[in-house]
């Protein structure tokens, strides 16, 4: 995935405003340990209802078949 870095450094998580990072196809929240899934064409669902948890992401390696 390619999200921008300028992105990744204003974005915070929606649910604790917390700092972010890349995963492979997700945005981690390790404080809520929530992982936020990135769709096709770089887009982040941020949206804390379609968060997977943070263990589910990694026992995926961070790797998902979701789209918009």
């Amino acid at each position: 995935m390619a999200i921008q870095k300028d992105f990744m450094d204003i974005l915070v998580c929606p649910k604790c405003n917390g700092n972010l990072n890349l995963q492979v196809m997700f945005i981690i929240c390790a404080e809520c340990k929530l992982a936020y899934p990135i769709l096709d064409k770089n887009t982040p669902d941020m949206l804390i209802d379609d968060a997977w948890e943070l263990s589910k992401a990694r026992k995926n390696n961070f790797k998902h078949s979701l789209k918009l």
